[in-house]
This record gives structure tokens, C-alpha cells and sequence, in this order.
């Protein structure tokens, strides 16, 4: 099985950017599904109902998220309806929406760090009890939302050879640290973003350049000027008999706009 997972999507540069390239991808790299995180993919903070849509639509198979799940409220409905779409699974229990999700051939786990992060429940362990809850006949892939690269890492470590792969998200800055451990989990820091090149993260660079020079609040608003788009993503060949994986390699491309 192949898999495809795509950095966090940021805005409509971002959504733009998947539409034009995963069609041409899947055919290219011959991959049998596509996670996408996509808790920037509204305006850059939260996701819609909409914005899931058109994710779903470029050929997405499962959506991820992180912190920023909640920032546009209506998401919630589709949370607790939509299986494709999970937040993190150890925020507390109650909480709208599922944190793990199971399609034919394949489980995902959404997962949060709390290093410089929400102090919600434990990943490791939530991760320890999902794993006993999940389908035993198909891969799991994890996605571990957090800014912290030692806390990334550690659940990599924690799960190597439990799971096919732990794939890092949240800093929209992609990592050369791609890897199979040495029990057959397939790892990566952060798989980077999909959003605009010549921006801050993905965000407008004067707003973040008078709040460092200022510490003044700043409103973040998506850069879209028309330039180059970057489109980060990994791709994990897993054995379909061992449920591990044999390869993880990124998969980085620029999208062009103009005509568009």
C-alpha cells in the first residue's frame, strides 16, 4: 500500500495547490490513499464544511488537524458525521469528533503534543490505547500535530514497529529527517505545508515582521499574492503483509498560479 500524506494545507493557496497536483500525483506515484492535514485550510485557521469539500474533492481520503480544529465553529457537525475528517484524539473525553478513523485497508490516528502546545491528555498513552481498540488486519498511520521535534521524535520511537508510520505536522516547515526505524515504522518530523513560498509559514510576512519588531498584536492573514505555492508531502510504501513500511521518501513540488 502506498500512502500519501500532504503538510498542512494553508488557505486557498494551499487548497488550490492540492487540487492541481495530487490527481497527477496519484497516477504518478501510484498511491492507493491521501491524508492531508487541513486545520489551516480555512483562511489559514480551522476548516469548514466547504474547504473540507473541496479537499475531498482533489482526492483526499482522510483529513487531519490539530490546535487550530476549533477556530471555525461549524466544523463541529461534520466532526461528529464526517468518519474522513478526525481531531486529535487525546483531547478530553467528550470532546465533539473521533480522534482514529479506519478505511478499507487503512487506520489513521490524529494526534496533539503538549510541548509549547494545549496541556490536553497524554499522547503516548492515548496512543497505547487506541492501538488496543484498533482493526489488527490493515496498516495504522499516525499523525503527530506538535512543535516540539523531541516530542515528535519520542512517539516515533514509542510506536516503532506498532504502527506504520508517525508522520509529524504543525510548523509548516518540512524536515530532512525521513526515515524507516529500525522495527518498520516510517518517520518524518514534519512533512512542511502546502501554502504560499514567499510568505511566513504561510501568513503574510509584514503583520508576523511588526509583531516580532513590536510585540504588538498583528492580525495573520494567508499570503496569497500569486507566486509559487508549496506543495510538501511524504510518501510511505507499506508491506501489505507485514503492515510495516519499506520506503518513506518526500515527495516536494511548486505549484505556479499564473493563468489560474
Amino acid at each position: 500500500m502506498r500512502i500519501l500524506a500532504i503538510g498542512d494545507v494553508v488557505g486557498k493557496p494551499g487548497r488550490r495547490a492540492v487540487a492541481a497536483l495530487l490527481p497527477a500525483l496519484r497516477a504518478e506515484l501510484r498511491i492507493d490513499a491521501v491524508i492531508a492535514n487541513g486545520e489551516n485550510a480555512a483562511a489559514g485557521r480551522g476548516l469548514t464544511g466547504k474547504t473540507a469539500a473541496e479537499l475531498f474533492a482533489a482526492g483526499v481520503d482522510v483529513i487531519t488537524s490539530g490546535n487550530h480544529i476549533w477556530d471555525q465553529s461549524e466544523i463541529v457537525s461534520h466532526l461528529e458525521g464526517d468518519a474522513r475528517i478526525v481531531r486529535p484524539a487525546n483531547y478530553p473525553e467528550g470532546v465533539p469528533g473521533r480522534g482514529m478513523t479506519s478505511l478499507p485497508g487503512l487506520t489513521v490516528i490524529n494526534l496533539m503534543g503538549r510541548t509549547f502546545m494545549y496541556e490536553i491528555d497524554d499522547p503516548f498513552r492515548t496512543a497505547d490505547r487506541l492501538l488496543s481498540e484498533a482493526p489488527d488486519d490493515r496498516p495504522i498511520v499516525v499523525d503527530m500535530h506538535g512543535e516540539a521535534t523531541s516530542e515528535k521524535t519520542a512517539m516515533g520511537w514509542h510506536l516503532d514497529g506498532r504502527v506504520a508510520a508517525v508522520l509529524g505536522t504543525h510548523t509548516h516547515v518540512p524536515t530532512a529527517d525521513q526515515r524507516v526505524l529500525p522495527q518498520g515504522t516510517a518517520f518524518v518530523c514534519d512533512l512542511g505545508m502546502c501554502g504560499t513560498r514567499d510568505s511566513i509559514i504561510g501568513v503574510e510576512v509584514a503583520p508576523v515582521l511588526r509583531k516580532f519588531l513590536t510585540g504588538m498584536p498583528a492580525k495573520f492573514t494567508v499570503a496569497d499574492n500569486g507566486g509559487p505555492v508549496t506543495f510538501n508531502a511524504v510518501l510511505v510504501d507499506i508491506d501489505d503483509t507485514t503492515r510495516r513500511a519499506r520506503s518513506i521518501e518526500r515527495v516536494d513540488r511548486e505549484w505556479e498560479p499564473h493563468g489560474e
